[in-house]
């Protein structure tokens, strides 16, 4: 069967809540994400009015400062989708330049031996000069000369290289530089824009596209400052128990299939990416964050119940058409089940009428 990866995006950075890629599938144990929450995307015998008492969320006021979107950010949002269309040519009619990147093989050696860790074994690297961390002096010495020279270069490791049998020598490196890497990003114009992002993002304009990302950035804004908002204007009265251990269990999970998505133990997925050595040291390690995701799911369903907000078969339809870009969510449903794709929902819808019913000032 094919899977689904789950990938949790932060709302005031701990809450989970959108599934945007592809890969793992749901725990075959107990404990789903579905477990605990109702048909409707509510949290199973928690109303959660009894143990928040909500702030103003109506008409919530937002500073001009936290909606007003520069151009800088617009045209780095455009760069970083421009950078997934860039070509690499192999450059071999000029010489190295301060700032170029290279392809490089080396060998080097202390003292007329070849030492270990010091040869790039024909495979070639490649190496930004004035960005790479390299021994002090090594990359600078490849300015001036050119693709297909090969010659020596002379350094010295620190003393406190952090080798025994390196630390403070002078070693000789022997160098064929094999080309000079040049990224070429492609003109953004209306035909680059139709041919390339029409399927993706429904753009066939540059102005198209710069009106989307504008508006998107503004949302995006917005819609933080009113999580931000409607947390630091409740009173939390208590945390109910179950929702803690809900957000325990699920980063258990999440991080359960992301060990077997990438084929390993999760003892070492644990220690390799996570930083732990164990789950009760993973738990403690995200136990803030656990419980102010459980205080923000907490605050949003008081909100679902105080606005008389719910979630349709139809919402949870248009949700996946709108943010997920997929007509049919069967897959996800497998994998997930309904309760969580609707408790999902709900909170977007919440934030939806928030953001509806905000005042920008």
């Amino acid at each position: 069967m094919k899977k689904i990866k789950l990938m949790l995006i932060p709302i005031l950075a701990v809450a989970l809540l959108l599934i945007t890629f592809a890969g793992c599938s749901s725990s075959d144990g107990e404990f789903s994400y579905s477990s605990g929450i109702t048909d409707d995307g509510f949290w199973k015998g928690i109303t959660a009015l009894d143990h928040v008492e909500l702030g103003k969320y109506e008409g919530i006021s937002i500073p001009q400062e936290v909606y007003q979107v520069s151009e800088e950010s617009v045209q780095a949002e455009i760069d970083g989708i421009l950078a997934n269309f860039t070509s690499q040519n192999q450059i071999t009619d000029r010489e190295v330049m301060e700032g170029d990147t290279v392809n490089i093989d080396y060998t080097g050696s202390v003292d007329g031996q070849n030492f270990e860790g010091g040869s790039t074994e024909g495979m070639g690297t490649e190496v930004t000069i004035g960005v790479t961390s390299y021994i002090e002096g090594f990359l600078e010495q490849l300015v001036g000369h050119s693709p297909g020279e090969s010659f020596d270069i002379e350094v010295t490791f620190p003393q406190d290289y952090g080798n025994p049998e390196l630390d403070g020598k002078d070693a000789v490196f022997a160098i064929t530089i094999n080309h000079i890497v040049e990224t070429e990003t492609p003109e953004l114009t209306d035909d680059f824009v139709a041919d390339n992002l029409s399927l993706s993002y429904g753009w066939n304009t540059v102005e198209e596209m710069e009106t989307d990302i504008r508006d998107n950035l503004q949302s995006s804004a917005i819609s933080y400052y009113i999580q931000e908002y409607i947390v630091d204007n409740a009173d939390i009265k208590s945390i109910p128990e179950t929702l803690v251990e809900y957000q325990e269990k699920s980063l258990i999970l999440y991080y359960q299939d992301s060990a077997e998505y990438y084929e390993m133990e999760f003892d070492e997925f644990l220690t390799n990416y996570m930083n732990v050595s164990s789950t009760d040291e993973l738990l403690e390690t995200f136990a803030e964050d656990n419980r102010e995701n459980a205080k923000f799911y907490l605050i949003i369903q008081a909100i679902a119940e105080d606005a008389g907000i719910s979630v349709t078969d139809e919402d949870l339809n248009s949700y996946f058409t709108d943010h997920i870009g997929a007509e049919d969510y069967a897959e996800y449903e497998e994998n997930f089940g309904i309760p969580y794709l609707k408790l999902i929902v709900l909170n977007q819808k919440v934030l939806d009428y928030l953001g509806d019913k905000a005042v920008l000032e």
